[in-house]
């Protein structure tokens, strides 16, 4: 670590709620923990209650109605007042990412915080597209729907890119018309308070608020919340399945983002420098891994198999892992002390495994700097069969598995393979192996010789277990905050003459 790079002063963030800040109504607080520096702590914020639950949910309750009888050229430009302060202080937006989620601060933190700019924008100049259809049904008739918002929407966020999943969610509900609460993730919650500050400067008191506290406290409860209208959830299948069990017992909408263990399929014909760039976007390797749309299974063909392994592995290797708020380094910190202890699991289990070696990394960082705080290197195993539960299962870590493969129709096989379906890539100068083998992989996303993030506007979702809905698109936003109300008019006829 540099002597330059320096701990803030530990403060207290309350929460928002009504248009206030506020404390939890319990008077408890909890800490928050800095992963690049072990149990170094940064800050403070409430630890919510039910009660702060309800607090929130009627502040939200109330300010609907007002909300939504906005014409959207009012929501629209309050959208864009909230898109010119976020653009204004990104630096400070990005700092505070690399500082709460372990984020390096070049490679995501500050392109998070640019890409939550863009999608409120995004959804700002959308807002006029929430509207119904006139059918023709004769003179007699009038038949048209509206687009009506749901109401109150809780959005539960995760810690690996919090800002970027809140702008998913949040600019998209408001646009549409409904109110918001933002549940911020127990590890990185100091980005989603501050964005809702940001929020709360441009917005009618309640419109939009956020509450820090345990998952098993506030999301249960948000959930469980007759006054919740819909849960939008981003996080593990294994949590995601409880937050769809509660908000389903009382036939809540919701929408689910959750895991992935995504496939990218390398043809022989791929293999260019472009190809390992690709892959080195796809790994999410520059996230620590912490990404549901990693590639993190490497089919390559056996006929280029050792090849791109070896440049692949030697690329990812130079990567420098390092301090979130050093501009050198290109990867950060895992999130926390349980997360890095998981994926140390896994690669004790990987280099255990009959078959497998670790030509990249293998083991945590043991001396030096990086011993400071939870940091994991990159790791590549080649060997990998399918069927291995490192191949099966989500480790959220820099960890890639490479598997051979021969034929098209097996590696296809072998792709769907899966209980997710969230994202794969596909890395051929063949258009036919290009198209013929993304129309079969199952899964919501798929890119074709690129491995780059979400794009604003597209649509974003799972299939499979991971997850129900689309975001990021006006095709998200109108079916997943908004409701089809047909109205029907006789009317009555006009007389001649």
């Amino acid at each position: 670590m540099t002597d330059v790079l320096v701990m803030p002063t530990v403060r207290d963030w309350p929460m928002w709620i009504g248009g206030e800040e506020v404390a939890s109504a319990g008077g408890q607080w909890r800490d928050v923990e800095n992963p690049a520096h072990r149990e170094t702590v940064i800050a403070r914020v409430p630890a919510g209650t039910e009660a702060d639950v309800d607090r929130a949910v009627a502040a939200a309750r109330a300010a609907f109605p007002a909300w939504r009888a906005q014409h959207f050229t009012g929501r629209a430009k309050a959208l864009l007042a909230i898109a010119d302060e976020l653009e204004a202080r990104i630096e400070e937006f990005a700092r505070l990412t690399a500082l709460d989620t372990g984020n390096a601060l070049r490679t995501q933190a500050r392109p998070e915080a640019t890409t939550m700019v863009s999608l409120f924008r995004y959804f700002a100049g959308i807002a006029g597209e929430v509207k119904g259809t006139t059918l023709p049904a004769g003179d007699n008739q009038l038949q048209y729907t509206r687009l009506e918002p749901l109401g109150v929407v809780a959005a539960i966020l995760p810690w690996n890119s919090p800002l970027m999943i809140a702008a998913f969610k949040v600019p998209a509900a408001l646009a549409a018309g409904n109110t918001v609460i933002m549940k911020a993730a127990d590890d990185a919650p100091l980005t989603i308070l501050l964005l809702a500050e940001v929020c709360n400067k441009h917005l009618p008191a309640g419109v939009v608020n956020a509450m820090t506290g345990r998952g098993s406290i506030i999301g249960e409860s948000l959930a469980h919340h007759p006054g919740v209208d819909k849960v939008s959830f981003t996080g593990s299948t294994e949590v995601g399945r409880g937050v769809a069990a509660t908000a389903g017992a009382r036939l809540a909408h919701m929408s689910l983002e959750l895991g992935g263990k995504n496939p990218s399929i390398v043809f022989p014909d791929a293999v260019d420098d472009e190809l390992l760039d690709g892959l080195l976007l796809a790994s999410r390797f520059t996230r620590q891994g912490q990404s549901c749309t990693a590639g993190s299974r490497l089919f390559l063909h056996e006929d280029i198999y050792d090849d791109v392994l070896t440049r692949l592995s030697a690329k990812l290797g130079a990567l420098k892992v390092g301090d979130p708020l050093d501009e050198a380094s290109d990867m950060g910190a895992i999130i926390n002390a349980k997360q890095h202890a998981s994926i140390t699991g896994y690669l004790d289990e990987g280099r255990a495994t009959a078959g497998m070696k670790a030509v990249l990394g293998g083991n945590a960082p043991t001396e030096g700097a990086l011993t400071e705080g939870y940091y994991h290197l990159p790791t590549v195993f080649s060997g990998a069969r399918n069927d291995f539960r490192l191949a099966q299962e989500e480790i959220f870590g820099p960890v890639l598995v490479a598997i051979p493969w021969k034929n098209t129709a097996d590696v296809i096989r072998m792709a769907n393979d899966s209980n997710y379906g969230l994202a794969a890539y596909v890395w051929s100068h063949n258009l036919d192996d290009a198209l013929n083998t993304a129309h079969q992989v199952e899964a919501g996303w798929v890119q074709v010789n690129q491995g780059g993030g979400q794009v604003v506007g597209q649509s974003y979702g799972g299939y499979k277990q991971s997850g129900m809905g689309r975001e990021v698109s006006l095709e998200g936003m109108l079916a997943g905050f908004t409701q089809t109300k047909q109205i029907n008019v006789r009317l009555r006829g006009v007389p001649n003459g």
